[in-house]
């Protein structure tokens, strides 16, 4: 599927991150249109495991067509990563040797209309669904939630600072008429942000950020996910995970941090009655971001961070 047909983010870095090995078993959570897997098959030959998962149908469709000359060393399953327990206990996995997490919502999904996760797109329907199949979408949490829950959604998960004016107007503005459409969207919040703050990039991107994680429930569970799935890795097994906003990268980093802590006991107590014991090496103390070559040929990875960590 050409939508999907581009370099994924950070690709060598990943890939050096991982210690890729022929004969490891490896997880991409986010498959996405098969760019880090390809290389992750590519590089393991001639008996690499891949076993990948996503929520977009349309992604499922165009990994599986990317990877069809690795018939049979990889399986695609339609599943939130956060499920990985099942998908593993499907595929009879119980340590892997690499996890890959790329957060990133792909070209295709901003730039399909019809999928409506772009303020970008007047016209798109308000939808940001990763998975199609799912009932609820923006429209109904835009014109169904009340003003301090769009306030609190805007606020927590866009770091957006007049998220109280935007949810009025919100809410204001829907009394009229459904807001139905990005542009529509897009409107209100621009109108809601008093001009001066509007000249450092588009009004609309971090409430449109915030919906879409809201509608996906893409932070619920995943500092329990990234502690977990880091302990199903084997002795010297990596872990890349990709953010693409502060509250990712924040939440992998504390939770790489409690990963490589050995006692989380009171400092007060004279000996370590918690029996934690340190979990993973963290391998980049600082996140690993886009050489000025990679942004040039690819804007969207300018907010790429990359963090590494090795399991002990």
């Amino acid at each position: 599927m050409k939508g999907f047909d581009h370099v994924p983010v950070l690709l060598e870095e990943c890939m050096e991150g991982l210690a890729l090995k022929s004969g490891g078993i490896y997880f991409d959570g986010t498959v996405g249109g098969g760019g880090h897997s390809y290389e992750i098959l590519k590089r393991t030959s001639p008996d690499g495991r891949l076993i990948a998962t996503d929520l977009d149908d349309e992604a499922i469709e165009a990994a599986s067509e990317r990877l069809k000359e690795f018939d049979g060393r990889f399986s695609i399953h339609k599943s939130d990563y956060k499920n990985f327990e099942r998908v593993f206990e499907e595929e009879n996995i119980d340590k892997i040797d690499g996890a890959i997490l790329d957060f990133g919502v792909s070209s295709r999904q901003l730039d399909c209309e019809e999928r409506g996760f772009s303020y970008m797109k007047p016209s798109a329907p308000l939808d940001m669904r990763m998975d199609r199949t799912q009932a609820f979408t923006a429209e109904e949490l835009i014109n169904t939630y009340s003003r301090e829950d769009l306030a609190k959604i805007l606020r927590e998960y866009g770091e957006e600072k007049f998220a109280s004016l935007i949810a009025a107007n919100i809410v204001r503005a829907r009394t009229r008429c459904a807001i139905r459409t990005c542009g529509e969207l897009a409107d209100i919040i621009e109108n809601s942000i008093p001009y001066k703050f509007r000249q450092n990039g588009p009004a609309a991107r971090k409430s449109f950020q915030a919906v879409r994680i809201a509608v996906n429930g893409e932070l619920t569970g995943l500092y329990e996910c990234v502690l977990s799935l880091t302990r199903r890795l084997k002795t010297n097994g990596r872990i890349a995970i990709i953010t693409f906003h502060s509250l990712e990268d924040r939440i992998v980093k504390q939770a790489f941090r409690l990963l490589e802590t050995d006692c989380i006991c009171d400092k007060s107590l004279p000996v370590c009655v918690c029996g934690k014991v340190q979990e993973i090496e963290i391998l980049t103390k600082k996140p690993i971001t886009a050489s000025e070559e990679e942004i040039r040929r690819n804007s969207r990875s300018g907010s790429a961070k990359l963090r590494i960590a090795r399991k002990i």
